[in-house]
């Protein structure tokens, strides 16, 4: 007589497949996830800036600067760049000592009371000398300015050419006749934007007529893509096609990392 139940009982080579799918799964999901730590724009870069850096449209916190003695040597430097005889409200920044109190609104005019540096003369729109005057600015910070009223020092050693577009610190100094609340030299987080010289119309023919022999790549300075694409005659023409397409749409650029001109 046959039974009625049977015991279940697991088949091995089934059970194996199971758990080899499942570990095979949890590899790939561990490394897509260090992958994408590793490639993160935060790993390896300085901490974000602090707090009092970020947006503040309204500034309550007073702050006059202190009157500080001036050496003869200091007075003749800046002196040197500031003129004589013109206008109060047209001195650069470095020639003038203003009280500047943040307690107004973001992007208003504001009116600061202002004084010409020791050593430097100035006169009023009635055409007298003044030893204090009114200037009427926009209530921002430096770093808040427009880029064009602020220069920065570019970075040759970030990848231009890079997904996601990467950035460096750079130091930015505000211009002379621009004026502004806080330091006039401060740091910002910018996108790499160089070029070394490559230019995309040259890479681009060099790429249609020479590039079965790596003409190229050897002009972006990929000096081994350039040998096997020499050495294997364009990779039999496939490569020489998929290149002219990489270069077209800009995917392929320079060794260095820098944008072409």
């Amino acid at each position: 007589m046959a039974p009625l139940c049977q015991i279940w009982r697991p088949d091995p080579g089934r059970c194996f497949k199971t758990y080899g799918i499942i570990f095979v799964l949890f590899t790939d999901l561990v490394l897509q996830s260090v992958n994408g730590y590793l490639s993160s724009p935060h790993v390896g870069k300085e901490p974000p800036y602090p707090r009092e850096s970020q947006h503040a449209p309204v500034i309550t916190s007073p702050v006059v600067p202190a009157a500080a003695s001036v050496s003869p040597s200091d007075e003749e430097s800046y002196t040197f760049g500031c003129p004589s005889g013109g206008l109060c409200q047209r001195l650069p920044a470095d020639c003038m000592l203003c009280n500047f109190q943040h307690n107004c609104t973001y992007a208003k005019a504001t009116s600061f009371t202002c004084k010409p540096r020791k050593g430097v003369h100035c006169i009023g729109e009635s055409g007298q000398q003044q030893t204090n005057f009114s200037l009427s600015i926009s209530c921002r910070f430096c770093w808040q300015l427009d880029p064009s009223q602020y220069r920065c020092f570019n970075s040759t050693s970030c990848m231009t050419v890079s997904c996601p577009r990467r950035r460096y610190n750079a130091t930015c100094d505000v211009l002379d006749h621009v004026h502004c609340l806080g330091r006039r030299s401060f740091q910002k987080r910018l996108y790499c934007n160089w070029t070394g010289g490559y230019k995309w119309s040259t890479s681009l023919a060099l790429s249609i007529t020479l590039g079965g022999f790596g003409a190229d790549r050897f002009y972006l300075g990929q000096w081994r893509e350039g040998l096997g694409k020499l050495f294997s005659f364009g990779g039999l023409g496939i490569w020489t096609l998929i290149d002219v397409l990489l270069i077209g749409v800009g995917y392929v650029g320079p060794a260095d990392g820098s944008l072409y001109i």
